[in-house]
């Protein structure tokens, strides 16, 4: 039993001083705010631009009817 015990904490402690992990962790995080900040930027260029359209079909369609 001992040396089962043994084994699992050696593992464990090898575990914990790993730097694999934390990198790994890293880089999603990393990966994750670029990505929310490419779709929120995504989204507000979408809104500017049917704005945009807005007005100008509004703007065309006022001068047709003059």
């Amino acid at each position: 039993m001992t040396r089962t015990m043994n084994a699992i904490l050696d593992v464990f402690a090898r575990f914990l001083h790993s730097r694999c992990g934390a990198t790994a962790i890293e880089y999603t995080l990393i990966a994750s705010i670029i990505s929310i900040a490419i779709m929120v930027g995504a989204g507000m260029l979408g809104t500017s631009t049917r704005t945009l359209f807005g007005f100008i079909a509004t703007e065309v369609s006022q001068a047709t009817n003059r």
